[in-house]
């Protein structure tokens, strides 16, 4: 039997600095502090760090696990602990976050479904000319996505049990429950009864099917440091909130370009993820990772955020105004146009980021 020796730059076959990363932006975390600017500055390098290193880890347990499972444990672990933020802060600071659900979720779909989707397009055709995906898993994702959105997100301005964008609560049990298994569905097609419609095999230099397997030892290792990761990158950029916040004050800006900034930097991870696959020509993982997170952030957020505001009495703002509901419509509609062919090219991605471009815009300027 061969026994493999111990090589300190690279702990079970892992890159040095994608463990020590996570760390340090543990301590980073319990130690620094963010009101003081060189602090801050380090905070915010540990932060992108720490980003880099969940890309990392996330790529190692997605060769191991194999896809579609690899994408959707880098969107469960992200969505989870953003949904954990989300209540910690609701449960804290009471009436004054009613409209952080709301925020978060039209921010996750914008980014995802626009920025992400939209860069991986651009780059994607850029480099390939024209990339292929299966369509059918994608079609599918897309479907559950505008039903949780809409339900969500647009017709509590139009239900009349309570005045103004709020759900009665028996009407928000209803949609908790919806959601939930809707989000459900997604996951027993994706892992189990439809696998084969989320996945696109291409013969392609780069893609995982080429690389040695990843040891047992290496996937724990890796999925253990991706988890520290992710705890640490939505720490840092909490424990940064306050000094983004005063920038955006600084600049005369509305305050919702804090929760922009937020969503953007706990979304990261998936979107340099999302990134690299395109560039390998795997756009069928970015599809895949874009999408589900998209999916997860709605499916598990809804159901936490409406248990927790029955339970300790909160009033939930979900309802978006006129402006967000019409990109969010432009954004599904153009999504199921772009994405109805099996097909992409850079045309899309530059439609999908100016609508990126315009929410942003009118975000800061509205």
């Amino acid at each position: 039997m061969t026994v493999t020796a111990f090589n300190p730059r690279r702990p079970f076959g892992i890159e040095l600095w994608a463990i020590l990363m996570p760390l340090l932006a543990m301590i980073a975390v319990l130690a620094a502090d963010a009101g003081n600017l060189t602090q801050a500055l380090v905070c915010a390098v540990l932060l992108a760090g720490a980003i880099m290193a969940a890309v990392y880890h996330a790529e190692v347990l997605a060769h191991y696990l194999g896809e579609p499972f690899g994408t959707l444990t880098l969107a469960l672990a992200v969505t989870v602990i953003e949904v954990a933020l989300i209540v910690s802060i609701m449960i804290a600071e009471g009436s004054a976050a009613q409209t952080l659900a709301r925020d978060t979720l039209i921010a996750a779909i914008m980014i995802t479904i626009n920025g992400i989707v939209g860069i991986c397009l651009l780059a994607g055709g850029r480099m390939h000319h024209e990339q292929t995906y299966t369509q059918q898993g994608v079609s599918a994702a897309l479907a559950m996505l505008s039903t949780l959105a809409v339900l969500t997100l647009v017709l509590p301005n139009f239900t009349v049990s309570v005045r103004g964008p709020f759900y009665a609560p028996q009407q928000l049990v209803f949609v908790a429950l919806v959601s939930l298994i809707i989000y459900a569905t997604f996951v027993v097609a994706q892992t189990i009864r439809h696998r084969d419609h989320f996945l696109h095999h291409i013969e392609d230099a780069d893609d995982h099917a080429h690389e040695a397997p990843v040891p047992r030892a290496k996937a724990f290792a890796a999925g253990a440091a991706l988890a520290v990761a992710l705890v640490g990158v939505v720490l840092l950029a909490k424990k940064l909130s306050p000094l983004i916040g005063d920038a955006v004050d600084a600049l005369d800006a509305p305050r919702a370009l804090v929760g922009v900034v937020f969503a953007g930097l706990v979304l990261a991870p998936e979107g340099f993820a999302a990134l690299r696959a395109a560039r390998a020509n795997r756009v069928q993982n970015s599809l895949n990772l874009a999408i589900g997170s998209a999916l997860a952030t709605i499916g598990l957020t809804i159901p936490v955020v409406a248990m927790v505001a029955l339970v300790f009495d909160l009033d939930l703002e979900l309802g978006l105004d006129m402006r967000s509901t019409i990109l969010l419509a432009l954004t599904l509609l153009v999504a199921t146009l772009t994405l109805s062919r099996g097909r992409t090219t850079m045309v899309q991605g530059v439609v999908h980021l100016v609508i990126f471009a315009t929410w942003l815009f009118t975000t800061i300027f509205p």
